[in-house]
């Protein structure tokens, strides 16, 4: 895969993952001409990673750039890339990169009205907006998506600031950012549920009790085939109704984690039986156990 050529990237957004993604191309020799920021936070971002890049209007921006980098929020993106198109800041040839997990390239139509060459690369990972997000992304998936011709160039991009890329259509977009949601995202509250709890109950650390329990299930699960229960562990794979029941009844009256609980224990149970690891008579207890929601 071959190496863009020195480019002028601008940023519009730079938020906690623009101002990193600039920082990471700005480390591979390109250029960056201009951000975008109005909040003291953006602001002391831009400073940070991108020191003596000036801050600019989103137009001059887009105007100054062979690449930009369309770094807003999810549901901005399509206004913001039409706003620009009614200014007519944008030319044929440019390429424009939205960094949205679930919209495709279709959520740049006004700017690729305009002749620019529309490319979604997401990066699979958290940013904290610091330079330890530099350091995380080495070997980080990125899945682009864009027109045939122009996916060696998203690739090239993924690359140089650390990814390991994957092409990724347009189409299947919002279930793979629905799969990375329900498998990250999704963990962090079921974490904060089972921590808060302890505390409650007195556990001091509840980090300390939870932890080996969680890596190891989090490693288990990531080194299974995809919707394999071979690591799968506790009660509802063991067809423990009585535990599932106790667990319902010592939960009454902690209504969010109830509910996430009955949710996840029904999944979990229809897992268990499609994968074998339960009969039909234990899952029927699993889920007379669990009750109504």
């Amino acid at each position: 895969m071959s190496k863009p050529g020195r480019l002028s990237i601008g940023i519009v957004g730079a938020g906690r993952v623009g101002a990193v993604l600039g920082a990471a191309l700005r480390a591979a020799e390109h250029e960056i001409v201009g951000a975008t920021g109005v909040s003291d936070e953006t602001l002391a971002r831009i400073d940070a990673l991108l020191p003596g890049v000036p801050v600019m209007d989103p137009e001059a921006v887009v105007r100054a750039s062979d690449v930009v980098l369309l770094t807003v929020p999810d549901d901005s993106v399509a206004a913001v890339a039409a706003g620009l198109a009614s200014l007519g800041a944008w030319r044929g040839g440019q390429i424009v990169v939205h960094t949205s997990g679930r919209l495709g390239t279709e959520a740049l139509a006004d700017a690729a009205r305009c002749g620019a060459l529309p490319l979604a690369i997401h990066p699979a990972m958290t940013f904290t907006g610091t330079s330890l997000d530099l350091t995380r992304m080495t070997g980080a998936a990125f899945a682009v998506s864009g027109a045939a011709p122009l996916l060696p160039i998203a690739q090239a991009l993924a690359v140089e600031m650390g990814g390991e890329p994957f092409v990724l259509d347009d189409r299947d977009r919002p279930a793979y950012h629905a799969a990375l949601v329900h498998g990250a995202n999704h963990v962090v509250t079921a974490l904060s549920q089972a921590g808060g709890l302890l505390a409650r109950i007195g556990v001091e650390e509840p980090a300390r009790v939870l932890g080996p329990l969680v890596h190891a299930s989090v490693d288990g699960a990531l080194g299974d085939a995809p919707g394999a229960v071979t690591t799968l562990t506790g009660p509802v794979v063991r067809g423990d109704a009585g535990t599932v029941a106790a667990h319902v009844h010592a939960l009454t009256g902690h209504d969010e984690m109830l509910f996430a609980y009955r949710a996840m224990a029904r999944a979990t149970a229809d897992l268990a039986l499609s994968g074998g690891r339960i009969g039909p008579a234990q899952y029927a207890d699993i889920i007379a156990a669990l009750g109504a929601d």
